[in-house]
Order: C-alpha cells, then structure tokens, then sequence
C-alpha cells in the first residue's frame, strides 16, 4: 500500500536510538524527509533522506528549535512525531519519589512533547494541513505498580491534551493521534539500567526473570518491535488514516484488555 508519505516534511524527537529510530527509517523508506532531532545523532548519520539535529529538546527552546529547523530547510512541517521520553524505575514507590522527579518526567515526557507540537501547529494552520502523532504509552492508563507512576502521569497528559488538540484543530485540517506501547524490546525495558535490569537486580530475581514475568502478562507473549509501533505511525501520518483524529492506538500484546 502506497501511504502517499512521497516528499512530506517530518520532524521526529528522540530519534536516535528505539522506536525514535525506527519511525525515523520507516518514514524515510516510504519516502518522507526527515528531520531527526536528538542529543546524540551517530546513528542518524549514514541515512537517506534524514537531517539529523543534535540538540537537547528537554531544553524550554530545544523543540522550538527542532521544528523552526526544519521549516527553514524544508519549506513546511507536514509531520510531527513527539517520541521523546525516559522512564526512570522508582524503587522508592510514591513516598520515594520527588517533586524533582515528577517535573523531571513531566519536563522530558510532556513538556518537550507539548513545546514542539505549539511550534509545529502554527506552521501547520497556515496550510490547513499536517498530522501530529504522539507516542503515549499504556502507563498512561494502566499501572501495575509504583515504578512508573510520575512516567505514566505524564504520559496520562499528553495523551489527554492530544484528545483536546485535536478537537480544536480538527475543523483546521490537523490531525493528532497518539500511539500507547506496552513494554517494547528496547533498550528502555531490556538494556543495561532498563526496566528489566533494574527490577532483576533490587529483587534480586534477574533481570531474564523480569523479562519473563513481563511477557508472560501478554496474550503474544512477546515484546513489542519498535517496527511494529513505527508501522502504526507511518500509518497514522498518512493520508490512508485521513479520518483519524484524537484517537489512542494501543499496541501492547494483549497485556491490557480494552472494548
């Protein structure tokens, strides 16, 4: 299926390494220039069709920057992906965790998410065209536990401010969706210092025990791919999903039951 993505102008956030990367390559290979913006960009180097940025986007001016960038090089922003994220394992639970965490998570999960869409949509009104997608995740709405609680908060609003955007910039010709993942096989679950690593060494159990408690919770019984949330995107920005707006894709394996 053509997504008719062919010479639109996307911007992506974290894109250097996870799904940052993955959505990077999949809107290239489908034809799209892409502008990616991370703190490093080694991996974004060696790329067709990609402009890699360093640039630090928790930064208040980084995902301002970001998109100004590439409306300078590119003429237009068409897409905007917001994947920039992190979430930091609190073995503390709530009690344990500060008021300085919390705006950390909210800086780098919400606020970065929130700077670059506000620059994006003004380029985007102008044309009465362009898509927004957010990459949310389950944490949003389901919380096994305290580890993520300031993650998922965060999370939680961009997801709700994405459902308000879009009913405001809908009649506008703008679309924003989000993306809501469960565990994905990324360095962020299964890395050193991951989710996995972390849990395995304070309980003492492993972090392949970890790893497997997590995907026995999934009807697959498998992580996510960072392809299978970029392939969602690519759909999502293109013009083959025209008609959706303020939606949340989740795609977690199974592990939360939704009608």
């Amino acid at each position: 299926m053509d997504l008719e993505l062919d010479q639109k102008v996307a911007v992506v956030t974290g894109a250097s390494k996870g799904i940052g990367l993955a959505v990077v390559r999949t809107l290239a290979a489908e034809g799209a220039r892409v502008v990616a913006g991370a703190r490093t960009v080694d991996s974004l180097s060696e790329l067709e069709r990609v402009t890699p940025v360093a640039i630090d986007l928790s930064t208040a001016d980084g995902p301002g920057r970001l998109v100004a960038h590439a409306i300078e090089l590119h003429g237009r922003i068409d897409v905007l992906v917001n994947n920039i994220g992190a979430a930091p394992v609190r073995l503390g639970g709530f009690l344990g965790t500060t008021d300085a965490d919390f705006e950390r998570s909210l800086q780098l999960n919400f606020f970065a998410a929130l700077r670059a869409t506000r620059a994006a949509l003004v380029d985007m009104r102008k044309r009465g065209d362009g898509v927004i997608v957010n990459i949310g995740s389950v944490n949003s709405f389901f919380e096994p536990d305290a580890a993520v609680l300031d993650y998922g908060a965060a999370k939680a609003a961009l997801t709700n401010v994405a459902k308000s955007l879009s009913q405001e910039f809908g009649p506008e010709g703008i679309r924003i969706t989000t993306i809501a993942p469960g565990p994905v096989g990324t360095d962020l679950w299964l890395g050193k210092g991951g989710v996995a690593d972390t849990l395995g060494e304070a309980t003492g159990a492993g972090a392949e025990a970890i790893r497997q408690r997590a995907m026995a919770g999934m009807a697959t019984g498998r992580f996510t791919t960072s392809d299978e949330v970029a392939s969602i995107v690519a759909l999502l920005a293109s013009s083959r999903a025209g008609n959706v707006t303020g939606s949340n894709w989740v795609i977690d394996g199974g592990l939360t039951k939704n009608t």
